[in-house]
């Protein structure tokens, strides 16, 4: 299982994204990212967001 913490990628956020592969952490963030916080998650962030992830 894969984590990740919305708060660890710059957001004052309490929510965390688990699921069983990076691609679907990231698919979870980046829908998160746009409903909650109005940003669109960029290639570039992505990559970012993906030395966030955490192994469970």
């Amino acid at each position: 299982m894969k984590t990740l913490n919305c708060a660890d990628a710059g957001f004052d956020c309490k929510a965390v994204v688990t699921a069983e592969t990076t691609e679907e952490v990231l698919a979870q963030a980046a829908e998160h990212a746009r409903t909650v916080h109005g940003t669109n998650v960029t290639p570039e962030m992505a990559e970012q967001i993906k030395t966030l992830i955490r192994e469970n």
